[in-house]
Order: C-alpha cells, then sequence, then structure tokens
C-alpha cells in the first residue's frame, strides 16, 4: 500500500524542530506525589550516574533538606555558588543563573522547579530560568510534586484542603524529555515522616494532621500516575500525528475569561477537557462598555486570568458588545467551537421576575452547543454584591449638573406649553425627550433612572393640581405617572444601549480602520527599515507611548531605533540593561520586560516579532507603569503579526533573488565549460591538425597550400581570441566588474579603430562608413565600444556570403548619438528576433564556414550599451538583410579660455 505524500509545509516545519530541537537541552523530571517520597535523591543518584559515563554534571541549587542520606550524595559534585538575596532579617538562597550560563556544563542539578524566586532574581518563576538554560543547550534535572501542576491545583485543593501558590504551566511538564516517577506506598511515606526523615517534629505533626493522612496521600498517589499516564497518551498521540498527516481533531474547546476570582478554576477545566479531547484550546474575553469602568483590583485580576489561559496553551481572543451570551454565542458559530466552558454561581434567582442568569441566557443563544457549567461559590457571591456596590457609587458630579441642567431646561419648555395651553400629554413628552437626552450625554446608566424617576416627581409638583404640591387630585394620575415613569426608563435604556453600541462599534471600526492602513503601509514598504517604521508609527497612533525597535538577522540585534511620542518623558531606552533585556527575547522567542515575570524591573515591555519559531525584531513599549488593556493588546498582537509577515516576505523576496542570481550564474558557468569542451574543440582541432601536417610534409607543400594552412591556422586563432575576449567580458559584466571609464570620443576614430581589428574574413565583403555630419562626438567608453562594434559588423560578415555589403552609419539626434550596422545578407527570422540578444542563443542560422556560433557576441553588445545607457535593437533592412541599430550618449567638447 503507498504511504500518503506528506504535506511539504509540515516536513518543512518538522524539519525547523528538529533543528531547533538539536540546539536545545534535555528536560527530566522526578516526579512525586508528596514531600519526602525521594524525588531529590533519586536525582542525586541519577547525576552521578551520569558523571560515571564521563558527563559534565553541576549542582545549580539542591534544596537545604536536612536529611543525612541526602546530604551525602551531595559529596563528590561541583556545586554552583548560589545567589544571597536579602530580605528582611534573612538571606534568601537562589540559583545563580548567569553563573550557571558562564560555567555552561552538560547537566545541571535544580531542585524545586515551582520556586517562586525573591524579588530582584532574572525570572519571577524558577521554571523560567530552567527553559533559559535549556534554550542555551543546557540539560536540566529537577523536582516536582503533582500539587504544583497549574491544571491540577484545585483538584489538590479539594482533597487537601491547602491551595498552592507556586505553581507550572502544564506545558512544561508536558514537554519535558523524561518524567520519572518517584513512587512509594502511603504507609511506608508515614513511616518516614514518624521517624523525621522528612520534617522536623514539630513541622511532621502538623503535617500529620493537616496534609499527610492516608485519605489524601492515597488520592494524591492516585492523580500522579494519572497524571503520567496522560503525558504518555500525549506522547502517542504526538507521534501519531507526525506519522499521519491527515490526522486531526474536530474538537475546539472555549472557555470565557472574566474578573471573577474563580474563573481560575474555570479555565484550568477547561485545559483539562482540551488536553483529554486532543483538541484547541481559545480562551475568550467580552469586552462591554462598562469594562473601562473596573477597578484596578479586578483589571488585574482578569490580566492574571488572561496570562494563566496562555500558559496552559490557549489563544486569547476578544470580542467587544453589551451582551455577552451573545457575543459568546455568535464567536463560537463563526470559530467552529464545539463546547464551551463557563461558570455558574451558587446564587439563586430571587424571584419569578428576577433578569435570567448569564448561563441561562448562553444556553438560550446556543441551544445546539455543548455548554460545560463549572459550578462555584467560593467567593462568587461576595464578588457579585461588590460589583453591584461598585456600580451604584460611581456616579460623576459632571453627569449631576448635566441631567438637573437638562430637566430645568424641560420644566421650562412645559411652562411655556402649559402658557400656550398645550394639554399635559405634550408637557410629558418633554420630559420623556429630557430623559432620552440625560441618558446620552451622561456617562453613568444610573443617571437615566433616576432622571425618569424625577421627571415624574416634578411633572407632579409644577403641572397638576394643586400646583406647587406632590398631591393630585385626579384619580387617573397614578396611572399617568407609572406610563411615564415606563416610558422614560425605556427610551433611556434603549438611548444608553445606541449610545454603547455605537462606541463599541467605532472602537471595533477604528481596530480594522487601524490594521487595514497598517497593511497597506506594510504592502508599500520596499525594505525592512521602512517595514519597521510603518508598524512603529501605526503603533504610536494606537498607544501614544515611547517605543525602541530593533531589526534581527537571526543572530544579532542591530542598532536600534527610537520613536517618540507626543509629550514624552524622554526616558532612556537604549541603556544596556535595556538592550540586555531585548537581546534575552531575541534568543528565548519570548516577551519580557515591564509587567511580566521575566527582568520586570525594565523600562519597557518587549516582544518578539516572530512567525513561529523565527525572530525578525524586537520591540519595546515603555510602560510608565500604565499596562496595556485588553484592545491595546490584541491589536498590538495583530500589528506585530502583520509586521512580522512583511519582514518575512521582505527576506523570501531577498532569498529568492539571490537563489535566482545563483542559478543563473550557474546556468553561465555551465554554459562556458559546455563551450569550452565542446565549442572550442573544433577550431583546436583543425590548429593542431595543420600544425602537425606543416612539420611532417612542410618540404613536400607547394607555396600555395603553405599560404593555405597558414591562413586556416591564422583564422581559427582569431575566432579564438575573439571568442576568449567576449567570454572574458561578459563575465566581467555579468559579475559587476565592469566600471566604465567614459571621456568624449569621435565617434568616427572610434568605428576605424574597431575595423583595424577585423580578420581577413573582412576582405571579402564590401565595408563603408557614412556619418550624417563630420563630427558626431559621444560619452563613451571607448576600449567596450569598439568591441560592440567589432562584434556586430562580425557578425555581419559571418551570417552573410562573400562579397556582400556591410554599411555603418551614424548620426545625432538630440541627446544621442544613433548608430547602426546593417547588412544585404538573408536576414533574420522574425521569430528569432526577441531572442537575439540573449545569452547563448545563435538561433538557427548557419554561419558561412559551418563553425558553430556560442551566441555571446550580441548579449555582450546589449550589456555594454545597456551599461552606457543606451539601448540596442535590431530590425530589418531595406530592401533585404539585417540593421542593427544602438544609442550612446553624445558629448561636448568643453573649452577652457
Amino acid at each position: 500500500m503507498e504511504r500518503p505524500r506528506q504535506n511539504p509545509d509540515q516536513l518543512l516545519r518538522a524539519i525547523r524542530d528538529d533543528t531547533s530541537n538539536k540546539k536545545q537541552g534535555k528536560l527530566k523530571i522526578f516526579f512525586g506525589y508528596a514531600a519526602g517520597v525521594g524525588k531529590t535523591y533519586a536525582m542525586l543518584q541519577a547525576a552521578h550516574h551520569a558523571k560515571e559515563r564521563g558527563i559534565d554534571v553541576v549542582a545549580g541549587y539542591i534544596e537545604p533538606h536536612a536529611r543525612p542520606r541526602t546530604e551525602a550524595l551531595m559529596d563528590g559534585l561541583e556545586q554552583l555558588p548560589v545567589m544571597q538575596i536579602p530580605y528582611k532579617d534573612m538571606l534568601l538562597r537562589e540559583l545563580d543563573i548567569d553563573a550557571a550560563l558562564a560555567r555552561r556544563p552538560q547537566l545541571i542539578l535544580v531542585d524545586e522547579l515551582a520556586h517562586t524566586n525573591a524579588a530582584g532574581c532574572r525570572h519571577a518563576k524558577r521554571y523560567q530560568d530552567v527553559q533559559e538554560l535549556l534554550n542555551s543547550g543546557i540539560d536540566v534535572y529537577t523536582t516536582i510534586n503533582v500539587q504544583h501542576i497549574e491544571s491540577l491545583n484545585d483538584t489538590v485543593a479539594s482533597i487537601t484542603g491547602i491551595l498552592v501558590r507556586e505553581r507550572i504551566p502544564d506545558s512544561v511538564f508536558d514537554q519535558a524529555d523524561q518524567v520519572e516517577l518517584v513512587d512509594i506506598e502511603p504507609t511506608e511515606l508515614l513511616e518516614r515522616l514518624a521517624s523525621g526523615n522528612i520534617y522536623r517534629e514539630d513541622q511532621a505533626e502538623r503535617a500529620a494532621v493537616n496534609f499527610f493522612t492516608v485519605e489524601n496521600l492515597t488520592a494524591l498517589r492516585e492523580i500522579a500516575l494519572r497524571r503520567c499516564a496522560d503525558r504518555v497518551n500525549l506522547i502517542t498521540e504526538n507521534a501519531r500525528i507526525q506519522s499521519q498527516s491527515d490526522y486531526h481533531t474536530d474538537e475546539h474547546i472555549l472557555v470565557c475569561l472574566s474578573s471573577s476570582p474563580s474563573n481560575a478554576k474555570i479555565i484550568r477545566t477547561a485545559a483539562r477537557m482540551a488536553r483529554a479531547f486532543r483538541g484547541s484550546f481559545t480562551a475568550l474575553f467580552v469586552e462591554t462598555p462598562g469594562a473601562a469602568e473596573m477597578k484596578e483590583e479586578d483589571k488585574k485580576r482578569l490580566r492574571e486570568n488572561m496570562r494563566l489561559a496562555e500558559q496552559l496553551g490557549a489563544v486569547i481572543e476578544t470580542s467587544y458588545g453589551e451582551d455577552v451570551p451573545f457575543q459568546i454565542a455568535e464567536f463560537a458559530r463563526l470559530s467552529g467551537i464545539s463546547k464551551i466552558v463557563i461558570g455558574r454561581s451558587t446564587v439563586a434567582k430571587k424571584g419569578i421576575f428576577s433578569k435570567p442568569t448569564l448561563t441561562e441566557r448562553l444556553i438560550s443563544n446556543a441551544p445546539n452547543m455543548d455548554i460545560h457549567v463549572i459550578p462555584d461559590a467560593s467567593a462568587e457571591n461576595g464578588y457579585q454584591q461588590q460589583k453591584r456596590k461598585i456600580a451604584v457609587a460611581a456616579m460623576p458630579v459632571r453627569d449631576i449638573v448635566k441631567s438637573i441642567l437638562v430637566l430645568l431646561a424641560a420644566t421650562l419648555i412645559g411652562y411655556i406649553f402649559h402658557a400656550l395651553g398645550f394639554t399635559e400629554a405634550n408637557i410629558i413628552a418633554v420630559y420623556i425627550f429630557a430623559v432620552l437626552v440625560i441618558s446620552v450625554v451622561t456617562t453613568n446608566r444610573l443617571c437615566g433612572f433616576i432622571a425618569a424617576i424625577v421627571s415624574v416627581l416634578v411633572f407632579n409638583f409644577f403641572f397638576t393640581v394643586p400646583r406647587f404640591t406632590f398631591r393630585f387630585y385626579d384619580p387617573d394620575y397614578p396611572v399617568t405617572f407609572t406610563i411615564m415613569f415606563m416610558v422614560a426608563l425605556l427610551t433611556g435604556t434603549l438611548a444608553t444601549r445606541l449610545k454603547d453600541n455605537a462606541k463599541q462599534s467605532a472602537r471595533a471600526a477604528y481596530r480594522t480602520k487601524v490594521l487595514f492602513e497598517t497593511n497597506q503601509m506594510l504592502q508599500k514598504a520596499a525594505d525592512e527599515r521602512a517595514v519597521m517604521d510603518a508598524a512603529a508609527g501605526q503603533l504610536m497612533k494606537l498607544l501614544n507611548r515611547d517605543l525602541v525597535m530593533y531589526l534581527s538577522d537571526g543572530k544579532e540585534l542591530t542598532i536600534p531605533s527610537v520613536f517618540r511620542a507626543a509629550n514624552s518623558e524622554q526616558n532612556a531606552l537604549t541603556t544596556e540593561n535595556e538592550k540586555a533585556v531585548a537581546v534575552w527575547v531575541l534568543q528565548n522567542n519570548k516577551r519580557a520586560g515591564a509587567t511580566t515575570d521575566t527582568l520586570s524591573n525594565a523600562k519597557c515591555l518587549y516582544y518578539a516579532i516572530r512567525v513561529g519559531q523565527h525572530v525578525y525584531g524586537v520591540i519595546g513599549i515603555a510602560m510608565q507603569e500604565l499596562p496595556l488593556d485588553s484592545f491595546e493588546n490584541s491589536v498590538l498582537l495583530s500589528i506585530l503579526g502583520e509586521c512580522a509577515l512583511a519582514l518575512e516576505n521582505i527576506r523570501n523576496a531577498k532569498e529568492k533573488e539571490e537563489a535566482a542570481v545563483l542559478a543563473k550564474n550557474e546556468q553561465l558557468r555551465a554554459n562556458l565549460l559546455r563551450a569550452i569542451s565542446h565549442d572550442l574543440r573544433t577550431p583546436l582541432t583543425s590548429i593542431s591538425g595543420n600544425a602537425g601536417n606543416l612539420l611532417a610534409n612542410y618540404q613536400k607543400m607547394d607555396d600555395s597550400n603553405r599560404v593555405q594552412t597558414f591562413t586556416d591556422i591564422y583564422d581559427d586563432s582569431i575566432w579564438l581570441i575573439n571568442l576568449v575576449e567576449n567570454l572574458l567580458a561578459i563575465t566581467r559584466i555579468e559579475g559587476g566588474q565592469v566600471h566604465l571609464t567614459q571621456s568624449v570620443e569621435l565617434i568616427e576614430e572610434v568605428i576605424a579603430e574597431a575595423l583595424r581589428h577585423l580578420g581577413l574574413k573582412s576582405q571579402e565583403h564590401s565595408i563603408r562608413v557614412h556619418s550624417s555630419q563630420e563630427m558626431i562626438l559621444a560619452r563613451v567608453d571607448a576600449k567596450l565600444i569598439v568591441q560592440v562594434l567589432i562584434n556586430l559588423i562580425d557578425n555581419a560578415i559571418k551570417y552573410t556570403p562573400a562579397g556582400s555589403t556591410i554599411e555603418v552609419h551614424t548620426k545625432r539626434e538630440g541627446k544621442w548619438v544613433v548608430v547602426s550596422v546593417s547588412d544585404n545578407g538573408p536576414g533574420i527570422p522574425d521569430e528569432q528576433k526577441p531572442r537575439i540578444f540573449d545569452m547563448f542563443y545563435s538561433g538557427a542560422n548557419k554561419i558561412a564556414d559551418s563553425r558553430r556560433s556560442l551566441g555571446l557576441g550580441l548579449s555582450l553588445c546589449k550589456s555594454i550599451v545597456t551599461a552606457h545607457g543606451g539601448k540596442i535593437w535590431v530590425e530589418d533592412h531595406q530592401p533585404q538583410g539585417t540593421e542593427f541599430t544602438f544609442t550612446l550618449p553624445a558629448g561636448e567638447v568643453e573649452l577652457y579660455e
């Protein structure tokens, strides 16, 4: 059975990945389900075995557990000095990553992979230190427990009642080259704890009560075993995908992002589902009009949730609109989502007229979608109540003043209507219109609601009998007031929604406009610098922040370009520290700097301008302690993606051009070799044969035979000389090594010089020179133009029979000198004329002496004339024959008095 042909793009991607993997170090994780199972001990044993095999092993950081058997294994291993960072009244010990990179061993031991580094370290997390070591080609042995894996954090917390703060992304665990499960029975672990081999006595007692129970340890052991099995399944599926290019899964998991405290649990659950289904994973945030009013705490939590989703392998997307369930359902429908994961609080509806929950509305909007609802009551009640308090409290004074002014104007108009005898219905319409205006001109939704109530009270006070009191006599007024309030509230609410939708539409239109303009500008950019300038201009328009941009050749960064925004603080963005962050981003293909966990002391947030694993540049954005919002981040990533594609296209075009030049040069070399090996054989054989004949039979030959033999040798040698001259000239021109030495020359003298270098065959033809005036001057390189005339006249001699007439005409037309060489021979067929100046094209015409032409002469003529700025062409000569015409720049004689 024939195997299916692999997709070329997938094959190329696999080759690139394999190449990058060869540069990467190997990661081995010693995995356990609890402290004390022997992870560090097993790691140190493996390190000694590696050292015995001749591997250069260094202990980068080993946690001091105060366990004698473990400490004994440290003997015989080189230990790097740790970095000591003062914190309050103590010194914290951390891995010195710079010392590790400088030492550069083959294998380094780094204990406690999930550890959080102290402030002042390069990275916030130790696993990021390990990733940098791996990127530098250093193999790493490390340790971790099951409760430190991000997606299992909630599950472990529900078992043990302890929420672990130090966690690593699942991708770090799944992408490890080896995972060794260090496993012992829970009862044996409890015996170790009781004997003091894990913690000190006081710590052991607390651990036995709070964490180390048979039930907890058994459950954790089961989770660790299952997680290792999941990793094996993932490796199997990846191998299956690589071997069968048509294999894919249709599962696409969507998780909804929010600033809720419980959203992290929802994200982890969705990540586990995506991993279990082997499907795609997308995280969606719906930005509503109220998103700008979120507290800083909520914004920070939202950014953390987005970062968590990104760490777990999700693609972050943003949608804009007020109706959150509708936006989620539409995104799911358009993006081919198969399953939606969303959270649900345990807050119950308080009445039959209560508004449906977000979950219920989403189910209504997407009835055919698989929706997985994850309940959580941990903090949702307090969070919802806090949000409602915030919404009520936030009401700017400016909106209150606007509302009062509009209601005063409505009351004044009502007085005018009342004086003119208009009915109360017209006055009510005025107040409804006032509420509509208030809803449009104010920023807080509460203003429209309060204005609806106040408008009813004002109408009752000023325009109902008895006037200037809140009493009324007509029993129909309660119905009138109720309808007036409901209509005013409804129109105001609709006006507010229309205003919000208009803002969202304007924002989406602005985003589309920026991206469209960016795409157009990048398409027009002719080189890499123009691409960077265009992208920087668009980003400054969007962010209004200082930027610093670096181009990269794949190994190093070029000189930075700084772009200043209006009202810039003129901060130094190209210091050595800032450049070091940019270099780190180039080498590691990850963002770093301000607002991140890596080199967070930098002034800028640095992104790699990349396509896949290839980095084309680095951009730094001055943060000024103001992080990017979701809209800015979304547009920024889109622009950087467009910029990276434009840079890739430019470099691909350069590579194709260079490849074309190499191919052309290779073709030229092959043709020259063909000429030397085949086309030179005939004249060389003739010369050697005639010379041998003279040597053997010189005395026997009469004078006429001797002269004829010498003449043949001379003709063949002249042909070889001309051929070699053309070969040398064409190779110099094609290689760009010819530099014109132009001077003002008399064109008749140039023609005369060319005629003196013609061979003996020229005597068999009639060659005439005609000029339209006595002196025609041209600015030329005389030696090269002589070569052009020799080739054209020699071409006419070769392709016309003896006795033919060859004429050379010269004239001046404006700023050009026109030279033509014509003959009255058989001419050139029309189908051959378009290719007559191509290199190595000799056509179907036969030379008079049957010698083969290489097709270099006319190609050389075109190259020389073009180098002078002129043109050359061929046409029929009347009444018969061929005429070659070329132009040269005219010259003037400068007189100095």
